[in-house]
């Protein structure tokens, strides 16, 4: 079976099943995120805010193994993913997908740095990940003070613009876009699979 016969691979008319598990475990993952931010935000003594909250670092660190191997896994198919639209739609979609993977890669980054900053350790999950220094480093604490919640809402706010255009793009100009990111692949004319 060639790379494209297979369905793990993206091809140009749909995302393969392995882009399409991490794309929807990691949609998944920043509806945690972002419901521990809102709740938190809301009422920290809430117990549900609580709850969220205890879990915030260790799926953020998931969260940046997670768009790590995405964008591997983007390389990897690069030449076989499905294109953007020419054009004005075109050009915004990339940039935009370009903004949600930096800010992605960025927001558990300096948060990372933060916690190494501290000198207490981290660990993700009760798997130590570093050990604690003991000793603090304001260097690479200030970056993620000054920065890590100011991120977080950006990517908050493309991540709600990404659902909008691709609801958008389903459902107001009756495009396959989400069906890409959904079954992969369209189905074939006739319906037969």
């Amino acid at each position: 079976m060639t790379k494209d016969q297979s369905t793990l691979f993206d091809h140009p008319e749909g995302y393969g099943a392995i882009s399409r598990a991490l794309h929807w475990l990691m949609a998944a993952l920043f509806a945690w995120q972002f419901l521990s931010v809102i709740l938190h935000a809301v009422d920290r003594e809430m117990p549900a805010a609580r709850f969220f909250w205890s879990w915030h670092m260790s799926v953020g660190f998931l969260l940046l193994i997670a768009v790590v191997l995405r964008g591997v896994w983007a390389l990897v198919n690069l030449g076989n993913r499905p294109r953007h639209a020419a054009g004005f739609l075109g050009v915004a979609a990339r940039l935009g997908h370009l903004a949600l993977y930096l800010l992605m890669l960025a927001v558990p980054t300096v948060a990372v740095l933060r916690a190494y900053g501290s000198g207490r350790g981290f660990s993700a999950f009760g798997i130590e990940v570093f050990a604690g220094g003991g000793e603090r480093i304001p260097e690479l604490m200030a970056p993620a003070n000054a920065v890590h919640g100011l991120l977080g809402w950006a990517l908050l706010a493309l991540t709600l613009g990404h659902i909008a255009m691709a609801l958008a793009h389903t459902y107001l100009w009756r495009q396959d876009t989400l069906t890409r990111m959904v079954r992969g692949r369209p189905a074939p004319i006739g319906g037969a699979e």
